[in-house]
């Protein structure tokens, strides 16, 4: 069966863009949610139950990332049959019907239904999300099937690009006492743009579709290849290592450094955008699975530096060190899984993410609930809270080290023991 081809007859660049936008209002979206995080928290949650509002504020931030994994599970099967256009046009209503349903919650119920409401609209700016994710990723690797793990990575660099321009309008905003509802109505703004201008083009198939594989054979695809489910894995702990944390520090880490958490997620994105655009060069010298396992200890030294934080300068040291393990995670797993399982197309794509989004849902009301008895058990602590919660995340990279290892080990040898069964054959 033929390999796939670029996708020809489409505006590959004009595309490549529109992804772009649709990832940066994601990320924008997240960095909004983060930053207003703390105030809802106070706000909001106190007033309903202060005893638990850290487990509150976990769920309903982890709530965005279930619609995410939810809509992605529901779009990667589906995306040839429904299309990329309509897809993303999902997505910008989502994001635009979730961000109003958040700002009007307080005005629509009182008490605990207020904290339901929020967290809907928080779950369903998530499914805007997982839209996104859902049909950019895919669309990339049709665009640049020659090219996927720069692609994919210079695409993913504008998720961190979205966190510090969202990052930094709740850093102002914030500091002029902008009511929190200001902050998340900024996602409407890119969420209609989204919309607007997919409705203006013309989308290709997946790579699956354009190598002629069946809907029936692309469903079998994982099922066929167990190895599929080791990646299913592995990408549910790099999420847990890099992303969960992100939503955490302005709740966990603004009272504790003497600075907003959230300019800590602004930093590490700054570094993240540049980082992200040398992926390409660095999993040519040594793979994809090589440049993940190299990533794994600063992941978990950065996480334990922030752990123990307590100023800016010392914040800012394990937020660097985390920002270079943690940089190209995500992008080079949706690559590895492209690479290794093409016939499964935007399904294996989608299902690595549907690991990294359920992995979020279910590791920030776990880092709530930490939080939460770490600070009953230490006269309300807030230094305490903060360090135990991300030393319990500080464990998964270091998981990841000995998984990668394992995985890059078996693959180079079976490499070297193809290459020299070629040799021999040809002698």
């Amino acid at each position: 069966m033929a390999e796939a081809q670029p996708a020809d007859g489409y505006k590959r660049g004009v595309l490549f863009w529109i992804g772009v936008l649709a990832l940066f209002t994601a990320a924008m979206a997240n960095a909004l949610r983060v930053a207003t995080s703390g105030a809802i928290q106070h706000g909001v949650f106190d007033a309903i139950d202060a005893a638990h509002s850290g487990e509150m504020i976990g769920g309903a931030l982890g709530a965005a990332f279930g619609g995410f994994a939810l809509s992605l599970l529901v779009v990667s099967p589906l995306l040839d049959i429904i299309g990329v256009k309509r897809v993303l046009i999902v997505a910008s209503l989502a994001y635009v019907a979730g961000s109003i349903l958040i700002i009007a919650s307080p005005s629509l119920a009182n008490g605990a239904e207020v904290a339901n409401l929020i967290t809907a609209g928080m779950a369903l700016t998530g499914i805007g999300w997982g839209c996104t994710e859902g049909s950019i990723n895919p669309m990339t690797a049709a665009l640049y099937p020659e090219d996927k793990t720069h692609r994919l990575n210079v695409l993913h660099a504008w998720w961190p690009a979205g966190l510090v321009v969202g990052g930094l309008l709740g850093v102002f905003l914030n500091g002029q006492n902008i009511d929190w509802r200001i902050e998340i109505a900024l996602i409407v703004i890119p969420g209609a743009l989204l919309g607007l201008w997919a409705a203006t083009q013309k989308f290709p198939k997946t790579e699956s579709a354009a190598m002629g594989v069946s809907f029936g054979d692309m469903l079998m695809e994982p099922f066929k290849h167990p190895t599929f489910w080791i990646f299913f894995g592995i990408m549910f702990l790099t999420a847990s290592t890099e992303l969960a944390p992100g939503a955490w520090v302005d709740v966990a880490l603004t009272h504790v450094v003497g600075m907003q958490g959230v300019l800590l997620l602004v930093y590490v994105s700054a570094l993240m955008f540049v980082m992200r655009h040398f992926a390409g060069a660095l999993a040519h010298r040594i793979s994809d699975m090589g440049l993940l396992w190299f990533c794994t200890l600063p992941a978990a030294g950065g996480l334990y530096l922030l752990s123990v934080a307590n100023s800016p300068p010392t914040a800012i040291l394990g937020a660097t060190v985390w920002a270079f393990g943690v940089c190209f995670m995500w992008p080079t797993m949706l690559a590895a899984v492209s690479h290794r399982y093409p016939r499964g197309g935007s399904w294996t794509i989608g299902l690595t993410g549907v690991a990294g989004a359920g992995a979020i849902q279910f590791v920030l009301p776990k880092l709530g609930a930490i939080y939460d008895q770490a600070k009953a058990a230490n006269g309300g602590s807030e230094v305490a809270a903060a360090a135990q919660s991300f030393q319990t995340v500080a464990l998964i990279p270091c998981v990841l080290f000995v998984i990668f290892g394992i995985v890059w080990f078996l693959e180079r040898k079976k490499k070297f023991g193809d290459a020299t069964a070629a040799s021999v054959a040809a002698e």
